[in-house]
This record gives C-alpha cells, sequence and structure tokens, in this order.
C-alpha cells in the first residue's frame, strides 16, 4: 500500500514542464500517495491548485515564497483568502524569511508580508508552512507571537531551536540533507525531533542538489523519498513502515483535517 506523503514540493516549477505528467504518475506507484504543492508566489499558488485539480493525491498549500514577496499588496493577501477556500487547498504556505537572498526583496518588505501572511492564517484557521534561511531569530520571534499551527520546512536551525519550535507546537521538516553522510544538523534534528512532530519532504530537483551535493534524474527523483524515510528510520532506531505509520497521524494533526486526508492513506 502506497503510504509515504512529501509534505513539500514544488511540482508546479517549469523544471518539471518536460515530464511531469510522467514523473507525478512514477511517485504515485512508486508508493508516495499523498503531496502537497507549496507555492511561491500569486501564479505558483494558481498553479498549484491546478495540479491539485487534477491529480487526486496532490493537495495545494497557497501562499508568498520571500524571494517573491518584494511587490505583494493587500490585493494579493485578499486574493490568497479567496484561494485558501478552495477544497483542494489545505495550508498557506510557503511563507516565511529568507535573508540570504535580500536583493529579491528587503528584509523590512519580507517582514511586512510574513506578517501579514500569518495574521491571514490564524484569521482562517490554517496551517502554514515557513521558508526560514540564515533568519532564525526573527522567525522564532514572529512564530513565538502568532502560535500558529505549522511547520518549519527544510529545518537548518539548531537544536536548541528546534526545542523552542516544539515548545510552542510547531512541526519540522526535514529534506534531502538527512541522506548525506557529512550532514551534521539534518542528522542531529531526525535524532531530536519528537516522532509526532517530523514531517519528510522533497521540495524539489534543485533542493535535492543542494542538500545532497549531487543531481538525481526524474527517475531517481521517485525514489528519492523511499531514502529518506530509510535514513530517518535508521537514526530513530525503528522500522520503516513504523515510522510511515506515524507520519500519517503526524500529517493529520499537523492539517487538522484527519478524514480528507487519511482517504490519501487508503
Amino acid at each position: 500500500m502506497a503510504s509515504i506523503f512529501d509534505s513539500h514540493a514544488h511540482y508546479d516549477d517549469e523544471a518539471f514542464d518536460a515530464d511531469r505528467e510522467e514523473l507525478l504518475s512514477g511517485l504515485y506507484a512508486g508508493n508516495v500517495c499523498g503531496i502537497i504543492n507549496a507555492s511561491a508566489s500569486m501564479a505558483s499558488s494558481r498553479l498549484s491548485i491546478q495540479l491539485a485539480e487534477r491529480y487526486p493525491f496532490v493537495w495545494a498549500a497557497v501562499g508568498i515564497h520571500p524571494e517573491d514577496a518584494a511587490h505583494v499588496t493587500a490585493k494579493d493577501i485578499d486574493e490568497l483568502r479567496q484561494l485558501y477556500a478552495h477544497p483542494r487547498v489545505i495550508a498557506i504556505g510557503e511563507i516565511g524569511l529568507d535573508y540570504h537572498y535580500e536583493d529579491s526583496c528587503p528584509r523590512k518588505k519580507q517582514l511586512e508580508v510574513f506578517n501579514a501572511q500569518l495574521e491571514l492564517a490564524g484569521e482562517l484557521d490554517a496551517p502554514v508552512i515557513v521558508h526560514d534561511r540564515e533568519a532564525h531569530e526573527d522567525i522564532l520571534r514572529l512564530l513565538k507571537t502568532f502560535r500558529p499551527r505549522g511547520v518549519v520546512h527544510c529545518f537548518s536551525g539548531s537544536t536548541e531551536m528546534l526545542r523552542e519550535l516544539i515548545n510552542i507546537g510547531m512541526y519540522i521538516g526535514l529534506g534531502g540533507a538527512v541522506t548525506f553522510k557529512n550532514a551534521r544538523r539534518p542528522v542531529e534534528s531526525a535524532a531530536a525531533v519528537p516522532i509526532d512532530r517530523l514531517l519528510l519532504e522533497t521540495d524539489g530537483l534543485d533542493a535535492i542538489a543542494w542538500a545532497t551535493g549531487r543531481h538525481i534524474s526524474m527517475k531517481e527523483y521517485a525514489g528519492f523519498l523511499r531514502e529518506q524515510l530509510k535514513r530517518v528510520a535508521a537514526l530513530r532506531g525503528i522500522a520503516p513502515h513504523e515510522l510511515e505509520r506515524q507520519m500519517e497521524h503526524t500529517l493529520c494533526t499537523f492539517l487538522g483535517s484527519a478524514p480528507v486526508i487519511r482517504r490519501t492513506f487508503a
């Protein structure tokens, strides 16, 4: 039975234009039972919904990534509110702060847009998918202020930060870096995070290449999440199938929509 859920991907990316159909079908056939397609912009949010409408195992998150936040207006936030009402949308994301790429969007504007989207998530009682690159202090401060139900995806912070996030109810997303033999922080996080707060993700081909130091083919991509699951299970000292079962429960709790998501695991 297919039972691995990719909690953060970007299959709307143009990198998948040539063989998206083949890849998504291969993922589903290869024991990936569900995918949350996180968005980066207003255009990306609309495309994510289109994917979710086409593929029953794909769910959409709508939101504006900090790199795309420079020209966001109140009208965009209103449109996100409307998009969230779509039955295939289950989260607000990918939102957050990226101080590595301030040339794309100044820090002040990033903070403004992140605040606005956290406020929107609170209004809608929506889970959030949070991006954090070189912005740990501000991310932690704002999450403590708003207290959303959410996940910090591709977590790169310290074990101390992980504990603080867990204490305020956040979940931790781990990506391809956990499979890299020289990885330190992702391995520490995989071992330290409570198992009921752990989500696995791919985050797209570029993210896998960056995290692991190697480029993988589209054919390899279908099996990559399985590699991550085996690695994390080994770090936890449990069997992969036990981790699969736990992650089903964790995902349902995170999203707050267990009846909807459990149909994906059936």
